[in-house]
């Protein structure tokens, strides 16, 4: 079994900026331990034949029928764009800060 000491939990405080109290350090202290001991059972586990998962569950794309349909027309874009000219809608031009 892992030991975590003390000085680790500070380690991880200090990369996390965090302060605590000797108290406060005292409870992470067992239960980083705990975690540890968790990950070291798991680690026990013949998985030989388990095949690997990026899932616990299995995923699927559901896809529609790709079908072509009316789109709207240029004068209900016109009158939904805040400005519209010559068929295209204008916008507020895009500066970059490099």
């Amino acid at each position: 079994m892992s030991n975590i000491t003390l000085s680790d939990v500070e380690k991880v405080a200090k990369l996390a900026k965090l302060s605590f109290s000797d108290q406060e350090k005292e409870v992470f202290l067992q239960q980083f331990s705990r975690i540890v001991g968790f990950v070291e059972k798991i680690g026990e586990l013949d998985t030989e034949d388990v095949p690997p998962t990026t899932h616990a569950v299995e995923k699927f794309n559901v896809l529609r029928k790709d079908e072509e349909k009316p789109s709207l027309s240029p004068e209900v874009i016109a009158a939904l764009a805040p400005r519209f000219e010559e068929g295209h809608i204008i916008v507020p031009k895009v500066k970059s800060h490099e």
